[in-house]
């Protein structure tokens, strides 16, 4: 659960993962947030660079899916 908590880039190469999931809080106003927007962004791009798929939570509205769709997200929730 990327972003949020006990997260860290260390746990990226320590353990087995293969999915990176983008907290909610980055989630909920990402059409209208540039922050939020370049930090799903940045996410995304690592997650990417390192071959992981990406699944974003708490997708409630179409533009909120639209612009994940637009950045690359694998999946969401």
């Amino acid at each position: 659960d990327f972003g949020t908590g006990y997260s860290s880039l260390a746990y990226l190469k320590q353990l087995p993962v293969d999915l990176v999931k983008i907290d909610a809080s980055f989630v909920q106003d990402i059409p209208y947030n540039p922050d939020d927007l370049a930090i799903v962004r940045a996410i995304i791009g690592m997650a990417r660079a390192l071959n992981l798929e990406v699944l974003a939570e708490g997708v409630e509205s179409a533009e909120q899916a639209a612009c994940l769709n637009e950045l690359g997200c694998h999946y969401l929730q």
